[in-house]
């Protein structure tokens, strides 16, 4: 995130409606926040996004990717920093809104891949092994396991 707006932040190029971008906020579960607050799509983001939790920093760049419709996302330890619930959030998001893409995900969380369609497990960069996360899950030598 970068300093200036929510509007800004989400729309950078200013591509978007307001009712598109309020649409985004919606999916991203971040509209009824922004709803409550005096400036809305106004609001400031200080730099970095500092002034917002980590959560809804990455609420609000998953409700960017929304708003750009993208078909491969890239996403590296999204759910590192936030809580549980969150977590949830961010994973709801993805499957209703990206079933369509690709997703390449890196995390140290077991729970953001487990309905993944295909696992890559590295160690120290090598491929150790790499299949469903439920075959992995079933094989009580493999690592994923």
């Amino acid at each position: 995130m970068f300093e200036g707006t929510i509007r800004n932040n989400i729309d950078p190029l200013e591509e978007y409606t307001d009712a598109q971008i309020w649409e985004a906020l919606d999916c991203c579960q971040l509209g009824e926040e922004m709803k409550k607050k005096q400036l809305k799509l106004n609001s400031p983001v200080t730099e970095n996004g500092q002034n917002w939790s980590m959560g809804q920093r990455q609420l609000l760049c998953s409700g960017r990717v929304i708003l750009k419709k993208s078909k491969i996302l890239v996403l590296d330890e999204a759910t590192d920093l936030v809580d549980t619930g969150t977590e949830s959030l961010i994973q709801k998001t993805l499957k209703q809104h990206f079933s369509d893409s690709t997703l390449i995900m890196t995390t140290h969380r077991i729970t953001s891949v487990l309905d993944s369609d295909m696992i890559l497990l590295l160690d120290n960069g090598i491929d150790v092994e790499n299949d469903t996360p439920t075959k992995l899950l079933e094989d009580k030598s493999s690592l994923f396991s």
